[in-house]
């Protein structure tokens, strides 16, 4: 898959988490086995990749929503590590 790709199907699996009244905290792979299955479909991914795009979708909607922070001063906040 190329960035394009991917960066389209984080943001439908966001769009559709934003849909369905996910919480950005969410952690249950339970909970978010409907997007990791949207996204097997779509992608035709493993399981273990589709859901780490599911958590990038999550840290996606988490940065978007933090609002005043400047997000590579404060990346290690949200998992990610921007240097």
């Amino acid at each position: 898959m190329d960035d394009d790709q991917h960066n389209s199907q984080i943001e439908k699996i966001a769009n559709m988490m934003l849909e369905d009244n996910v919480s950005i905290e969410e952690q249950d792979a339970g909970k978010l086995q409907k997007y990791k299955d949207q996204t097997i479909s779509d992608c035709s991914m493993s399981g273990d990749d589709a859901l780490k795009l599911v958590y990038e979708a999550l840290l996606y909607l988490k940065l978007k929503n933090s609002k005043g922070t400047d997000i590579i001063q404060k990346g290690d906040e949200f998992g990610a590590g921007f240097s």
